[in-house]
């Protein structure tokens, strides 16, 4: 088969659902009843979007300033091959079974607008997460991950992985091709991170250091491999394994943080974290706000961009309610990605 009928076949599927339970909360911020990403656009011919672009724009710029930074760098967003991610769309108008709820998405426009929009926003460097959910499909979006990032310089070129015979064949391939970060959907995948056909997958990407960002929670609803007992059971053989536990590990959070404070290589993302979608279902335990403050140097921004149901700027904002003072949005917002990936 050609790699573009494979990539026909293999959109047919699938698709993040951004770890939310349960039905029936608000929402909170814009909805994408197309608002936001009018109001995100640079190209469009509505003046009353135009404002609402240029506003928030100089939300998200007033949100940096007051961290004295000129940047951001989000390590979770979502840039896919348009047949896939049309997929990924679809599932969420329909309140996929995953779902279960009103999911408007705030950014659905073409792909360079996108890009555009982050940059407008002051993103200097974001992530193309895709995922597969089937077997023969990581190669393919791998391949595409890798022109996208060819093209897309401020892209930190993402690669991904499934388990099955090829998966160490895929991720050297990557590797060479340049990645820099790979995501790793155990929920979407289906699959034991312990599968024996990634243990030298995880070797090599510990070997060499490359940060996998891993959507191993049980949000929105346990899978058979979700949950802090595979993951603990994978760094107890790869304690070296530079994971980032996306969505703070939402709804296990406490046994994430766990996880993060006796492995000193895990680290956390904050996709989608004390926003009033999660909070309302999902809260973050506020007593164990003082272990995540403490992680200080080991928290990074993720927003699932462009597939939120609310705006950007009610993402950043977001993280403020958590209390955690200036010095740790700061880390969390540019340093520590910064760091990571010597930006």
């Amino acid at each position: 088969m050609a790699r573009s009928e494979a990539g026909r076949t293999d959109a047919e599927g699938g698709g993040e659902v951004g770890g939310i339970p349960r039905a029936g909360a608000e929402t909170g911020g814009a909805e994408a009843d197309g608002s936001a990403a009018d109001a995100a656009g640079s190209d469009t011919a509505d003046p009353e979007a135009a404002r609402r672009a240029e506003a928030e724009r100089r939300e998200v710029a007033a949100f940096r300033q007051s961290l004295g930074l000129d940047h951001l760098v989000d390590v979770h967003t979502h840039f896919m091959p348009q047949q896939v991610l049309s997929k990924v769309w679809a599932y969420f108008d329909a309140a996929g079974p995953l779902v279960g709820r009103h999911w408007p998405i705030a950014y659905r426009m073409e792909e360079q607008r996108r890009v555009e929009v982050l940059r407008g926003f002051g993103v200097r460097a974001f992530t193309s997460m895709l995922y597969p959910h089937k077997p023969g499909m990581a190669r393919w979006l791998n391949d595409w991950s890798a022109d996208f990032a060819a093209r897309t310089p401020d892209c930190l070129h993402t690669a991904t992985f499934f388990a099955e015979p090829g998966a160490l064949a895929d991720v050297r391939r990557a590797l060479g091709q340049g990645a820099r970060v790979f995501k790793c959907h155990v929920q979407v995948g289906g699959f034991d991170p312990n599968d024996p056909h990634l243990d030298a997958v995880w070797r090599l990407l510990a070997d060499e250091g490359v940060p996998v960002v891993t959507h191993c929670g049980s949000g929105p609803v346990p899978g058979a491999h979700t949950g802090p007992a595979p993951i603990a059971a994978l760094l107890a053989r790869h304690p070296r394994l530079r994971l980032v536990v996306a969505h703070l590990g939402m709804p296990e959070y406490e046994d994430f943080l766990d996880l993060a404070e006796r492995h000193r290589d895990v680290m956390l993302d904050t996709t989608m974290a004390f926003t009033p979608f999660v909070e309302s279902a999902a809260p973050f335990p506020r007593a164990a706000l003082p272990r995540l403050a403490a992680l200080q140097d080991r928290v990074l921004l993720g927003t699932d961009f462009p597939n939120i149901p609310y705006t950007y700027a009610a993402a950043l904002t977001a993280l403020r309610t958590a209390d955690l003072g200036t010095p740790w949005l700061r880390a969390v917002c540019h340093d520590n990605a910064t760091r990571l990936f010597s930006l």
